[in-house]
């Protein structure tokens, strides 16, 4: 046993042979202290042992230390401590340390310890309940886990007796389940595993499975000791009871539509029919099934070849499939089948189908006999309609010219009356009066007047537009119902063109026919229209044209002389207007969607009156597109907004671009490039916007050539308004703006309306697919500024961020950031 000789202090005075052979790290133990010698937790243990035996206390308990040893491993010791007597009275005493090598015995502890922590780990995470029953001591384990399948807690009190115990245990399952218990007691392995029912802490019923052994008897045989697990199996049997259910509806469905299953096995050879498919296809007996015989040899001569190859092609790719196809049975009747086929491999690398077959003869039957009797009845109705579209024709249209007549338009203008209120432009009337007609047909005849009638109408449908209605009302008399949208000079253009084409001479069997047409015209805006009152206007109107020398148009307008005055009194105030520079820019900010912040500023034309003071283009700019002014207030308002730039700028305010409107007049004017050559402009700072009165599908070379040179002097293009049925996406794709603003009338009810967001939100995605940003206009609430801004629009533009403020208020408005507080 190895030994070592201390003296009071715990420095080593002498060893034996066996504590020189320990494995300890190198160096000469006389000197040093034998607990430098100890990892250091266990020091203090050695050192109460020291202590203890130089007091004359000797412990009656053993402990252990682990020596630190030169290869690393502890080196587990048993230390006994005494005391050496002095040799004399002044010696000191000595200690005597015997150590008893422990190591292999906790080796095997330890050892024994983890594989005990490494099974109960086990247990706990498969949830595995174990219970021990040693009958010869009385006592009964249950592990946490056992109890937990059971709802309990660790301190919940466990029945009493086996008769408590078997109250838990339901009652379909007692007797079984206590008879199994006498076989696992008895060793029988066919019931060492069984199931039963035991009602939970909570009330419901928990399936268990029980795995027990009697793994010691007495003498006699009767056990001593029972050990065993319980798991909690009731997601398994609840699972297996669904897999029943279903079968049973399965087996069900299949009896009730008489539907045959099989499956094939290609690699060998056969085939597994259900009692279905023997009777689909009059199979007596349990005869096997072979590939290649019974089924293959039923198939239709016609049908085979296009079977056969189907099934092989899918099979070879593993593809579904259904198909439709004949068998003639053993009495020679033919059967028409339907089958839905999966081919697969299965585990065992088979080449397998699985299918199932229905007979659908009379179906088929049934269903040739309806198409029969649908296309007879769709024939005999077709027939009945066109009689009837022919009848409704012919009463609604002229015989000769076959344009509506004045039925058709009577109710045409009653509907109209109708939708009042869901129409979003107004009407207009031209009454159609021929000009020498009578001459015509007094001199060259019916036949020829007949044929300018035809002529007439065939101008006129030229020139309609969708939504338009043309009628003859009688004699040479015809009526031009037209969508109006404020604009009379566009009216007065339509007549005109008519006019026109009506005024070229006409051939008829060598004689060259030449007739016109006065036109009266009437027209109105808003929703409350009266169609017929509109009518008989325009006839008033003819008669003032016809009056005034013929071949011309005339508007009817009551109070025409004073809308005369008026109009040149507003036409004599825009051109003084222009002279004493009355013209001003107010801007209404534009801001990031995202960050709500300024992204640019619109200028915006007002009229800064003498008498009436600010005054908003819809007040002045219908005079001044007809008096060609308002290309002169364009180049006004971008000069003025582009020197207010430059104030922004110094001011240190950062606007990062403005934007000004552009009207049709002035992007097709000739001079635009020279005139722009007078101005600075910063690439990327300026936009022009196209007003919504632009039909940007009617641009001409000298537009194009224009909106090119823009792009080239960096102003960014912009399309305003868009969403109101002037911007088709091939003028987008043509004119590739920058951005587009949605109109206002489109963003309103964003908010509460699920269609206008649908509606916002393709405008948008357009944008985004096309690359071009997207503002919306019309911006009223903090509910618009969030929507917006989850749909993915670019820029915001409205009244609840901004209102249009005179360069003079812009300073204040920027530093403020007034915009943000409802966002706050």
């Amino acid at each position: 046993m190895p030994s070592v000789v201390l003296d009071p202090v715990g420095r080593i005075l002498a060893t034996n042979d066996r504590f020189d052979a320990l494995p300890l790290p190198p160096g000469e133990p006389s000197g040093a202290l034998l607990i430098d010698y100890l990892q250091e937790e266990d020091r203090n243990i050695l050192a109460v042992q020291q202590l203890a035996a130089l007091s004359g206390k000797v412990g009656s308990d053993p402990v252990e230390v682990r020596f630190i040893t030169h290869d690393g491993f502890p080196l587990w010791m048993s230390p006994h401590v005494s005391t050496i007597p002095a040799d004399g009275q002044l010696a000191a005493p000595r200690l005597l340390v015997q150590l008893a090598d422990i190591t292999q015995l906790k080796v095997r502890e330890l050892d024994l310890a983890d594989r005990e922590s490494r099974w109960n780990n086990a247990l706990v995470s498969s949830s595995t309940g174990v219970w021990d029953h040693r009958l010869d001591l009385g006592i009964w384990y249950y592990s946490e886990e056992w109890r937990a399948i059971r709802g309990l807690r660790p301190d919940d009190p466990l029945p009493p007796t086996t008769k408590d115990w078997l109250q838990l245990v339901h009652p379909d399952d007692r007797e079984r389940t206590m008879r199994c218990i006498e076989r696992q007691n008895a060793g029988d392995a066919d019931y060492m595993t069984f199931e039963y029912r035991e009602r939970h802490k909570d009330g419901h019923w928990v399936w268990i499975e029980c795995r027990g052994a009697c793994v010691s008897r007495d003498e006699n045989g009767k056990p001593l000791r029972i050990i065993g697990t319980d798991v909690d199996i009731t997601s398994r049997k609840l699972a297996e009871e669904k897999i029943a259910h279903m079968s049973r509806r399965l087996k069900l469905a299949l009896e009730v539509s008489r539907i045959g299953v099989f499956e094939a096995d290609f690699d060998k050879g056969t085939a597994d029919w259900d009692e279905g498919m023997r009777t689909l296809f009059g199979i007596e007996g349990h005869q096997d099934v072979q590939i290649g015989g019974i089924w293959e040899n039923m198939l239709h001569p016609e049908d085979a070849p296009r079977v056969f190859s189907k099934v092989e092609h899918h099979v070879e790719k593993l593809l579904p499939f259904s198909d439709e196809y004949r068998v003639i049975l053993k009495d020679g009747s033919t059967r028409y089948i339907r089958s839905r086929t999966l081919p697969f491999i299965d585990a065992d690398g088979h080449r397998k189908m699985i299918g199932a077959n229905w007979d659908v003869t009379t179906d088929l039957a049934l269903h040739r006999e309806l198409e029969r009797a649908k296309i007879l009845a769709e024939a005999r109705n077709a027939e009945l309609e066109a009689a009837k579209a022919r009848i409704e024709h012919i009463a609604l249209h002229d015989y000769l010219t076959d344009l509506p007549n004045r039925r058709y338009l009577d109710e045409t203008l009653d509907r109209y009356g109708e939708s009042a209120g869901a129409r979003s432009s107004g009407l207009a009337v031209l009454h159609i009066d021929l000009d020498r007609f009578k001459q015509i047909n007094d001199t060259l005849g019916h036949s020829a007047g007949d044929m300018m009638l035809k002529h007439a109408a065939k101008v006129l449908k030229a020139n309609t537009r969708v939504g338009d209605f043309v009628a003859r009302i009688g004699g040479d008399e015809f009526v031009f119902l037209a969508r109006f949208e404020g604009s009379q000079r566009k009216l007065a253009q339509l007549a005109d063109r008519i006019i026109g084409e009506l005024r070229k001479p006409v051939s008829y069997e060598g004689h060259e026919c030449r007739f016109g047409a006065s036109i009266g015209i009437a027209c109105a805006l808003g929703p409350e229209i009266n169609a017929r009152q509109l009518l008989l206007n325009a006839d008033i109107a003819l008669y003032h044209a016809k009056n005034r020398g013929r071949n011309r148009h005339e508007f009817f307008s009551r109070d025409s002389h004073r809308h005369m005055v008026n109009t040149r009194r507003l036409s004599d105030d825009i051109l003084r207007a222009l002279e004493n520079d009355e013209f001003v820019p107010h801007y209404q900010f534009q801001f990031d969607a995202r960050t709500l912040a300024i992204a640019g500023a619109e200028a915006l034309a007002r009229w800064d009156h003498p008498k009436h003071g600010i005054l908003t283009p819809g007040r002045f700019l219908s005079v001044a597109e007809e008096l060609g002014a308002v290309p002169h207030i364009d180049a006004l308002i971008l000069e003025k907004a582009l020197a207010d730039f430059e104030r922004w700028r110094a001011l240190g305010l950062t606007v990062p671009k403005i934007s000004v409107n552009v009207s049709t007049r002035r992007l097709h004017d000739p001079l635009l490039r020279k005139k722009l050559s007078a101005f600075t402009l910063e690439p990327g700072t300026v936009s022009f916007e196209l007003l919504e009165s632009i039909f940007l599908d009617e641009y001409d070379d000298q537009a194009m050539e224009n909106l090119n040179h823009l792009r080239k002097l960096g102003v960014d293009i912009e399309i305003d308004d868009f969403g109101t049925g002037h911007a088709s996406i091939v003028s987008l794709l043509r004119l590739n703006p920058k951005s587009l603003k949605i109109d206002r009338e489109l963003v309103r009810d964003v908010p509460e309306s699920t269609e206008q967001r649908k509606l916002v939100g393709s405008i948008i995605d357009i944008g985004r697919s096309l690359n071009i940003g997207v503002t919306a206009e019309g911006v009223e609430t903090p509910d618009h500024v969030r929507i917006l801004a989850a749909l993915g629009c670019d820029v915001l533009q409205g009244f609840g961020l901004a209102r249009p403020l005179p360069f003079e208020l812009t300073a204040d408005f920027i530093a403020g950031e007034s915009w943000r507080r409802p966002f706050r």
